[in-house]
């Protein structure tokens, strides 16, 4: 009867949809922070560099509901944050031996920043996304260069649509909401982001370890499971993370039955951030069915022909879920008081300020 009951729960949590008080215009202003670039860079025969400034319009998505002047602040932090996230991951070229490391640091950092100024979802899952794809483009030297302006562009582009989409919905909500207080406590802005970076880079060496063709999908998967706020939540998160991921790859088998070109790209890109952004406060394994193929598009789109959907398609599902059960342990761990002590004393004693204070 227990078990029984707990795969009722475990049902009825997986298949429950939360209301959304999204206005209709946040979707479209999303879809075109991620469609515009592409659409530019199609009519210029540059489809790569579309696709990355596109990586750059994510930054939209953490536009936060209070007043204009703290939504503009923080999203021009997060447009520098994600350009400079992205040209750190691009350092992997020059030393693939400090990939890892690299990626454990920008982590940590990211996750310090977010959690002091207690910041909403997506938190820290778009920066170390841009760092991982860049650690693992196949662009070197001058090539590099250009993509990090383009992403810089496409999140200077972000800001701008994030501006006048703000002026617009602020006009008819004149109570914004109030800027949220920052998070001093020291276990929770330095020992959780050291035990979540710490995890994000155990899952990239187990990626490496295994000799995955795409590895950089590996510890996305896992920030996305582990920063979530309760044990309970990382386990519902990774099962509709595996489930969303697992039927979003038949929707970009389908996808890929259908010759897009350049401006195909641009007009797909756009309607799954669109879907997305509406679905993903109702239910996020929903969510992720078209969180998948949009990713898939944004990171390998440019390579053309030489995408190969079935090998892509059992890459990311062996991605998805190794990194989601390296995150589901993180998680554990992370919520763990016996754990958070010893780590928490270790740090104490590597931070001179803190036992000052």
């Amino acid at each position: 009867m227990g078990l029984r009951q707990y795969l009722v729960d475990e049902w009825r949590e997986l298949a429950r949809v939360n209301r959304s008080d999204r206005p209709w215009e946040m979707p479209v202003a999303a879809a075109l922070a991620n469609g515009l670039p592409i659409f530019f860079a199609a009519s210029q025969g540059e489809l790569g560099l579309g696709l990355a400034a596109s990586l750059g319009g994510l930054v939209f998505l953490h536009l936060p509901a209070t007043r204009l002047s703290h939504r503009m602040a923080w999203l021009m932090a997060c447009a520098f944050g994600m350009t400079g996230s992205h040209a750190l991951g691009l350092l992997g070229h020059l030393l693939p031996s400090l990939v890892v490391p690299l990626l454990v640091v920008i982590t940590i950092l990211v996750m310090m920043v977010c959690r002091f100024y207690a910041a909403p979802p997506p938190g820290g899952l778009f920066f170390v996304m841009a760092a991982a794809i860049g650690a693992y483009s196949p662009v070197h030297g001058r090539d590099g260069l250009v993509q990090v302006g383009a992403v810089a562009l496409g999140s200077v582009l972000a800001v701008a649509i994030a501006f006048l989409y703000s002026l617009h919905i602020l006009g008819r909500r004149s109570e914004p909401s109030p800027s949220p207080p920052l998070q001093t406590d020291f276990e929770v802005v330095v020992v959780e982001s050291v035990v979540i970076g710490g995890f994000v880079g155990l899952s990239l060496l187990a990626a490496h370890a295994l000799q995955l063709p795409r590895p950089y999908w590996v510890p996305v998967s896992c920030l996305a499971v582990i920063q979530g706020a309760s044990l309970r939540a990382a386990w519902s998160k990774q099962l509709q993370r595996s489930l969303g991921t697992a039927l979003g790859l038949l929707v970009f088998l389908a996808i890929a039955q259908v010759p897009l070109g350049p401006w195909g790209v641009a007009a797909m890109v756009t309607a799954l951030a669109l879907v997305i952004e509406t679905l993903v406060v109702r239910h996020y394994g929903l969510a992720t069915v078209f969180i998948t193929p949009m990713a898939i598009l944004l990171a390998e789109a440019a390579q053309g022909k030489a995408m190969d959907p079935r090998a892509l398609m059992q890459a990311r599902l062996i991605d998805s879920v190794l990194g989601a059960a390296i995150g589901v342990a993180g998680a554990a761990c992370l919520h763990s008081p016996g754990f958070r002590r010893r780590v928490s004393a270790l740090l104490r004693r590597l931070w001179p300020a803190q036992n000052a204070g």
